[in-house]
């Protein structure tokens, strides 16, 4: 066997070999010059929209320092999901972000991981540790920038710039100080909303809190508003008595303003006469509101003395006047007894309570009695 046929075999055997093992076992060979994973790497996995052209072997960086590696791509629904091999020494946070980037224009593909961007998460990635699809993207490709480009500078408005360049210059030629006083008007407008921030802030604050009761009294309203079109066809209907009610009012009203208009110096001068009165009901303080609990009590015990009742008895003072001259003195025929007790009276004089004094017979006094049960 010559040289050549040497050769041939060697190529076919290896052609068998690598048919019999596939790219995935080339993808699963360590390549030299790789990241360092240490002696106890972790796995983590993330899920991509889209991966563009990475494949397995591919670096894991932090801050463009590898720190592992891609061990394998798979189809997950519609989603791509990448699994990594982390070095453990590697501490990053459990919601780190994960992006499909390249090293150059035309370089390869790498899984760059990224800080949160918010707070970071207490815990660490760690052994099986999962990067959801909402923390992961893929950068713009070289060939998608490139069609963006051509379809700006094709079909889109580079070609139109010059016409709004030139329109933009027609509209502002000759109203140079217009605008600028007007862009000298929209800085101090923008200066102000940015005082006022916090109040427009509150403003949307309160707005928002309103619609949230809104929403809660949402069948409240509703039935409102399906008993208002009920309520107008009742005022519809009762518009003619309305008016005559409004009408009377106003009437009413003038009539009111006539009266208190020709009274209002009797009701002043009222008011006035009043006011000393309420002076002195004022000036009398507790006085007032005390003697009025104290009256409820009669014709019990008041005060300390007792004179009034005493026991189951009550002591009466009753001073009696017969003064009959007044009588006599319209009877016909009468008139020398008229004269009689007129002088009797005149020369008498009356003393109430005394029992020795002299009376004249027309008079009479009682002594005091007692009235009670009869105990």
């Amino acid at each position: 066997m010559n040289t050549r046929t040497k050769l041939i075999a060697a190529f076919t055997a290896a052609a068998m070999s690598l048919s019999g093992c596939g790219f995935k076992g080339l993808y699963s060979t360590s390549l030299p010059g790789g990241a360092d994973l240490g002696d106890h790497p972790y796995t983590i996995t993330a899920t991509f929209a889209d991966v563009l052209d990475l494949v397995p072997q591919s670096a894991v960086k932090v801050n463009d320092i590898a720190i592992g590696k891609v061990t394998a791509i798979s189809l997950d629904g519609w989603s791509a999901k990448v699994t990594m091999s982390v070095n453990n020494s590697v501490k990053l946070p459990n919601n780190a972000r994960a992006l499909v980037s390249q090293t150059s224009l035309l370089g390869e593909k790498y899984v760059a991981l990224l800080p949160p961007l918010g707070a970071a998460d207490p815990t660490d990635l760690h052994q099986g540790s999962s990067i959801p699809l909402k923390d992961t993207r893929s950068a713009p490709e070289v060939e998608e920038v490139l069609g963006a480009l051509s379809l700006l500078l094709n079909n889109g408005g580079v070609n139109q710039i010059q016409v709004i360049a030139r329109e933009l210059s027609s509209a502002l030629k000759g109203n140079e100080n217009s605008i600028r006083d007007l862009l000298d008007q929209l800085n101090i407008f923008v200066g102000t909303l940015d005082q006022q921030k916090g109040s427009i802030v509150a403003a949307l604050q309160n707005i928002d809190t309103l619609a949230i009761t809104l929403n809660k009294q949402k069948k409240i309203i509703t039935d409102a508003l399906d008993t208002f079109p009920q309520a107008l066809a009742v005022l519809s209907q009762e518009r003619g008595k309305l008016v005559t009610l409004l009408t009377s009012l106003s009437k009413l009203g003038s009539v009111a303003t006539d009266v208190i208009s020709s009274t209002q110096t009797e009701l002043v001068q009222a008011l006035r006469s009043l006011s000393p009165a309420l002076e002195q009901l004022n000036a009398a303080g507790d006085n007032f509101p005390q003697a009025l609990r104290i009256m409820g009590t009669f014709p019990f015990p008041l005060g300390t003395t007792r004179e009034l009742v005493r026991g189951d008895y009550a002591n009466l003072y009753a001073y009696v006047n017969l003064d009959l001259s007044a009588v006599l003195c319209q009877v016909p025929g009468a008139d020398a007894l008229c004269k009689l007790l007129t002088a009797n009276a005149k020369q008498t004089k009356l003393t109430p309570g005394s029992g020795t004094a002299a009376r004249p017979a027309t008079q009479s006094t009682l002594t005091p009695m007692l009235i009670g049960t009869g105990k």
